[in-house]
């Protein structure tokens, strides 16, 4: 029943947009915005209806997807999933809309990603949303005669007016004032200052008279840098175009990011999970450059871009390990730009920034993994960066800002410490911290810390290579080698140690370390930090003691039980859902680990394992997100997975192999090549390469590299329902 009513769904919407020519679906068609909608634990995805990689985002304001009303109806959402920036409330009847929030029950919602509709039961208002990139378009259908209009508000500090039907104004989130300029197609009949503002916040009712239903089109735009250029937005990106207009541009806009891959074969809901997984991808960074200037938080003043777009809104330690590389291959141009954005803000601030966002650095998490996505983007071929300033960034925040997850301030005792022995110290079981600048509910994370530091340092080392600073390459190749001082060979785990050199003990490796295992690892537990570095893989083979050991590891793995009961266990790992085992695929951890069966020389444990993580976590259902879906972390890897190559070690111009889940995939390069993935015989049972050739020539190694593939050509790989034991194992 899910499937026909979500091919109804979509058909649905193609007859709204008037796109959907003889049937025939395009691949925005295919993406179904509510999967994932209902978390397993956490935080959920949610239904944006924006356009790729735009400023202005929406949805609606409610408690979850099982609310029975709407809040309001938000501008913009600055930030992925966080902070609504102004609210539109509408009203069939003056009385029934004072400025008060009263939510709105509502029905036969339809979401796409460039287009939303909704009816609001109680007032009898159809809704519907078109997305423009720093603009929007609202339009409501009041279906009871008689006064209606709506409400805008601030949601925080800032100012609105309203002076010859023109509304203006700003509000003010994280000391970062967002600017509007809104416009109707009917002159108010009445403009009301609302009593409702709060925080030093304000509200208009804008109010018109008509004795029958009638249609009521609102048009806005938004700025950060000024009212002028907010309305010069909304000219530039909307004019006099209807919603439909609007609506229909937004699709085209899809469509050309989506079909920069074209897939054959699979199932409908494979499709759908596929397709959407890429819509989640396109989300961020964001493109913030308005009429070649762009407002730095860095600096607090408007700045010019020059030919060089300036894009935030990023979560490095999420996004680092396969989104950052899946927009490497598909918008290289756009990935320089990014890059070069980061420069910008370190630039302007001192520190290379590790979660910049529109308002500022949250500086969440640990490591500062900007330095893996300068590194990828550079052995991958793209050049539209300063790589030698941010190498030089990159090491003034490396060497003298903190390691302390989720701290931004200068380096501590602690950092002093590492610097000397080459590992983050922990504390006893117990033990009271000794730093205060230690953050109360991240704490140490310890042994995270060393292994993200010594990642981090690999990718530093190989930077200066490029630049040709020998004495640098030469201290970052020691330093990202201090991982060694935390492998515990008695046990086979990466294990805490104290300042005095002691193993902490005794450890559980899946428990310890208090909420999320913060004291020693972060979000995960031993089980998964085990597999780090990402740059370390074969001398973990050589500290576990061959590839034999390696290879019984992994399968440990995915078959230690999980030790406790489901709800003691969340209680503690809220953050590692989507279990197998102690693996967990919901958290980006974890995302390489099944591609490891490569290494140890039996691919095809990887190809069954990949395949039944797909198909087990990732679904066409509201629940269809095994974790938090970070803004495309998850989703990265659900792309690169079922079209089976994976970027195992970001930085290194190589992809492992897997198993596609579809017949063909066709990726469009920027260069105007096209890479092919043909998987002959592909099935769900035919899961296994047997054979495999690039361009008319066997290939032995189940891995193929950057080169390989944005020079186009096609990977055949011959499938079968057995493991191909004989393939691959080098």
């Amino acid at each position: 029943m899910k499937n026909i009513s979500y091919t109804l769904l979509i058909v649905f919407s193609c007859l709204l947009a008037g796109s959907c020519t003889k049937g025939k679906l395009e691949p925005v068609d295919y993406v179904n915005p509510r999967i994932g909608n209902i978390s397993h634990l956490l935080v959920p995805t949610y239904p944006t209806v924006h356009l790729p990689n735009s400023m202005v985002r929406f949805y609606p304001d409610r408690e979850n997807f099982t609310s029975n009303t709407i809040k309001s109806f938000p501008l913009n959402i600055i930030s992925h999933r966080s902070w609504n920036i102004f609210s539109l409330l509408p009203f069939s009847v003056e009385a029934e809309r004072n400025g008060q929030d009263q939510p709105y029950t509502y029905d036969n919602e339809i979401i796409t990603p460039y287009r939303y509709s909704v009816y609001l039961e109680g007032h009898e208002i159809d809704l519907r949303f078109a997305p423009a990139g720093k603009a929007g378009f609202f339009s409501l259908h009041f279906n009871k005669p008689g006064d209606h209009g709506f409400l805008i508000r601030t949601n925080g500090e800032g100012k609105i007016d309203c002076r010859d039907g023109k509304i203006s104004g700003y509000e003010i989130f994280n000391g970062v004032k967002t600017y509007v300029f809104m416009e109707t197609d009917r002159v108010p009949g009445k403009v009301t200052e609302t009593p409702a503002a709060r925080n030093n916040g304000s509200g208009l009712i804008i109010s018109f008279k008509s004795p029958d239903a009638a249609e009521l089109n609102i048009r806005y735009g938004l700025s950060y840098i000024s009212t002028v250029q907010a309305e010069k937005n909304l000219r530039e990106n909307i004019g006099g175009k209807s919603l439909e207009e609007v609506a229909a541009r937004a699709r085209d806009a899809w469509n050309e990011t989506l079909s920069r891959i074209k897939i054959e074969g699979g199932s409908a809901d494979q499709r759908t999970v596929f397709y959407t997984s890429l819509y989640r991808c396109s989300e961020r960074m964001i493109n913030v450059t308005e009429d070649g200037n762009y407002f730095s938080v860095w600096d607090n003043r408007t700045e010019a871009a020059d030919d060089t777009d300036f894009y935030t809104d990023d979560w490095v330690w999420d996004t680092h390990l396969a989104l950052h590389p899946l927009q490497v291959l598909l918008h290289p141009e756009e990935q320089a730009a990014k890059i070069t954005s980061y420069i910008r803000m370190a630039r302007q601030s001192g520190w290379m920034p590790t979660f910049p966002t529109p308002t500022g650095d949250m500086h969440a998490m640990n490591g500062n993994h900007s330095a893996a996505v300068v590194l990828d983007a550079w052995e991958k071929g793209i050049r539209g960066f300063d790589l030698k300033e941010a190498y030089e960034h990159l090491k003034n925040t490396i060497l003298n800002e903190t390691k302390l997850p989720w701290v931004r301030d200068s380096a501590t005792w602690i950092d002093r410490f590492y610097d000397r022995k080459g590992y983050f110290p922990a504390l006893r079981k117990g033990e009271a911290e000794t730093c205060p600048k230690v953050h109360s509910w991240e704490k140490r994370q310890a042994v995270a810390v060393t292994l993200a530091s010594s990642w981090d340092d690999w990718c530093m080392a190989r930077i200066a290579k490029e630049l040709g600073l020998k004495s640098d390459y030469d201290f970052f190749s020691a330093r990202s080698l201090n991982y060694r001082n935390l492998f515990n060979p008695s046990t086979g785990f990466y294990h805490p140690k104290d300042s005095s050199g002691n193993w902490i003990e005794p450890l559980d490796y899946r428990f310890d370390g208090g909420m999320g295992a913060r004291d020693y690892y972060d979000e995960n537990n031993g089980w998964t930090y085990i597999w780090q570095p990402y740059h370390a893989f074969a001398d973990l083979i050589s500290m576990m003691g061959g590839r034999e050991k390696f290879d019984e590891k992994l399968d440990r793995l995915f078959t230690e039980p999980l030790g406790r009961s489901k709800w003691q266990y969340y209680a503690t790992m809220p953050d590692a859902t989507g279990n197998v085992g102690q693996f967990v695929m919901g958290n980006e951890p974890s995302m390489h680990i099944a591609y490891l069966y490569n290494l140890a020389g039996k691919p095809w444990k990887t190809q069954k394992r990949v395949r039944m993580l797909m198909d087990t976590w990732f679904r066409n259902d509201l629940m269809g997100v095994p974790g938090d879906e970070d803004g495309g972390g998850l989703s990265a890897f659900y792309v690169f997975s079922a079209m089976g190559f994976y970027p195992l070690t970001p930085g290194i111009p190589e992809y492992q192999l897997g198993s596609p889940l579809f017949n063909k995939i066709k990726v469009r390069l920027s260069n105007g090549k096209i890479f092919t993935v043909l998987a002959r015989d592909n099935s769900e049972r035919n899961k296994y390469v047997i054979s495999a050739t690039l361009n008319g020539k066997l290939l032995e190694k189940p891995a193929i590299s950057h080169e390989a593939v944005i020079n186009g050509g096609t990977l055949v790989l011959e499938m079968g329902s057995k493991p191909g034991k004989t393939w691959g194992t080098f």
